[in-house]
C-alpha cells in the first residue's frame, strides 16, 4: 500500500473502532495486529458487559452515551443488510447495594443527572425475579482457605438499584470484525499477522514502526491499541517518562457454569454485580453463567511481565469465584470440569483509561482500559479522532484539554479526564467496576 497517514496498533475492539471513526473522517489507516485474526487478543475474552454505572460522573456519561451505538449497532456500522453482526441483548443489569459502593447513592445520582433510566430494588423485588438468589450478606470476600468462607455474617442485603437498558454482546470478536469491516468500507486498511518490535522517529516525532519482518511502515501518526501489550508499545516509543498512570497485563480467570436447575437464567435472568461477594455474573448462551471477580483485597494481584508469558491454565481462582457465587445462589451446581475464560486485563493504576497523547509527538494511546472499557469502544474511537485532529492542529492538549461533546446525549465532557498525568483518581474503584 502506499504510505498511511496514521497506523493503528491493534485490531481489538477499540482498536478497529478507532480505525472505524478515523477511517469516516477521512484518515488513511493501517491497522495492525500480530493475531491472525482481528478481535482475538484480551476482546475475544472480554464478558462483553455493557452498563451504565460508574463512581465517576465522567465515566457514567460515557458508558450511557456509549451504550446507544450497541443499541443502533446496525445503523451504527453501515454495512450490507446480510452482514453477520454481533448481537446485543438488552437484559438490564442489577446492582447490589453495600457497604462497599456507598449503597450507590453515587451512581443513582449520577444516572439521575444524565437522565439515565434505573430502578430502586427492594429485596423482595429481587427475589421476585431471581428466585434462586439468597440474600445472606458474606461481606468481607474470603478466600476458600478461610475457615469462615461461606458462613453468612449475620446480616441481611440491602435491595440494589437495576439499569433496565444495560445487557452484553454475544460475540466480542465478531463485534470487533464488524467494526473493522465498516473501517474498509471506508479506505481503512489491515494487516494481521504483524508484529510491531520498534517505533520509528525522526526529528523528535514519530515516524512509523518496524516489523518483527523487518520491514518498515512509515506514518506520522501512530496509535497505540496494544490491550494488554501498551506498555510494551509505550517503553517502545520512549513515553513512559511523563505518565504518572501506569498500565500492566493483569491475568484474570472467568467463570464458566451451567445455570441452577429449574432456573432459565438465559432468558430470566441478569447481569448481576454484586461486591458483598465480590463476584458480577451474567447469562451466556446454552443458560450457563459467566461469573467474573470484583477484584477484592483477598485475592493476590497476578501481574504478568507482558501479554504474551502467562498461565493460561484455571487455578484455585477459579473454583474460589465459582464457590463465592454459590453462596448468593445454593442451589448452583458447580462441574468437575473447568469451563470459562483465561485471559489478561490492560490494567491502569487507579483503573480508569488512558485517551491521550504523549510526550512524542503524533504518538497517541488509548490503553489502560483496566476490563472495563468493552462497552466504550465506539465512543471511545469517535473521542480520539477528535483528540487527534485537535493536537495535531497544533493545540497543547496537556495545557488546554479538549472539551469533547457526546454526540447521543448532548453533554460536554473535559477529555482530559483520561490524562496519562493525571492525579490518580481517588474517586475510582480500583478494581474492574472502574
Amino acid at each position: 500500500m502506499s504510505q498511511p497517514d496514521a497506523i493503528i496498533i491493534g485490531t481489538g475492539v477499540i482498536g478497529a473502532a478507532i480505525a472505524f471513526e478515523m477511517a469516516k473522517a477521512g484518515w488513511k489507516t493501517l491497522s495492525l495486529d500480530r493475531n491472525a485474526q482481528v478481535g482475538h487478543g484480551s476482546t475475544a475474552g472480554s464478558c462483553a458487559i455493557i452498563r451504565m454505572h460508574y463512581s465517576t460522573f465522567d465515566g457514567t456519561a460515557f458508558a450511557w452515551e456509549g451504550y446507544h451505538y450497541w443499541r443502533d449497532w446496525a445503523d451504527y456500522l453501515g454495512l450490507p443488510a446480510d452482514a453477520n453482526l454481533a448481537q446485543f441483548r438488552e437484559t438490564g443489569c442489577l446492582v447490589m447495594k453495600t457497604e462497599a459502593n456507598g449503597m450507590l447513592e453515587k451512581h443513582m445520582k449520577n444516572s439521575a443527572n444524565l437522565d439515565c433510566p434505573f430502578e430502586d430494588w427492594s429485596s423482595e423485588k429481587i427475589i421476585e425475579r431471581l428466585p434462586v438468589y439468597s440474600l445472606d450478606s458474606f461481606t468481607p470476600p474470603k478466600r476458600m482457605d478461610d475457615p469462615e468462607f461461606g458462613q453468612p455474617n449475620g446480616r441481611k442485603m440491602q435491595g440494589g438499584v437495576f439499569w433496565p437498558q444495560a445487557g452484553y454482546v454475544t460475540d466480542p470478536a465478531l463485534s470487533a470484525q464488524n467494526l473493522m469491516d465498516a473501517a474498509k468500507q471506508h479506505g481503512a486498511e489491515v494487516r494481521t499477522g504483524a508484529e510491531v518490535v520498534e517505533v520509528l522517529t525522526e526529528e523528535g516525532r514519530v515516524a512509523g514502526v518496524k516489523l518483527a519482518s523487518g520491514e518498515e511502515v512509515r506514518a506520522t501518526v501512530v496509535v497505540n491499541v496494544a490491550g494488554p501489550g501498551s506498555a510494551i508499545i509505550n517503553k517502545m516509543a520512549g513515553v513512559l517518562e511523563d505518565m504518572t498512570i501506569e498500565t500492566r497485563p493483569l491475568r484474570q480467570e472467568v467463570v464458566h457454569v451451567p445455570a441452577p436447575e429449574g432456573f432459565d437464567f438465559e432468558n430470566d435472568g441478569t447481569i448481576v454485580s454484586d461486591s458483598d461477594i465480590a463476584c458480577y455474573c451474567r447469562p451466556e448462551h446454552g443458560n450457563h453463567i459467566l461469573v467474573g471477580s470484583e477484584d477484592p483485597e483477598c485475592d493476590p494481584h497476578q501481574w504478568c511481565e507482558d501479554d504474551v508469558h502467562f498461565n493460561h491454565d484455571f487455578t484455585d481462582q477459579w473454583t474460589t469465584q465459582a464457590m463465592r457465587y454459590a453462596q448468593r445462589v445454593p442451589s448452583l451446581g458447580i462441574p468437575s470440569k473447568t469451563r470459562g475464560v483465561v485471559d489478561l486485563y490492560d490494567a491502569s493504576t487507579d483503573w480508569i483509561p488512558i485517551y491521550d497523547k504523549s510526550c512524542l509527538p503524533g504518538f497517541y494511546m488509548a490503553c489502560g482500559t483496566s476490563g472495563n472499557q468493552y462497552k466504550n469502544a465506539p465512543i471511545a474511537g469517535k473521542m480520539m479522532v477528535a483528540l487527534i485532529d485537535y493536537c495535531e492542529g497544533g493545540v497543547d492538549h496537556d495545557v488546554q484539554p479538549l472539551q469533547f461533546e457526546l454526540p447521543y446525549i448532548k453533554r460536554m465532557i473535559d477529555v482530559g479526564f483520561y490524562s496519562r498525568k493525571r492525579p490518580i483518581n481517588e474517586e475510582s474503584s480500583f478494581s474492574v467496576l472502574g
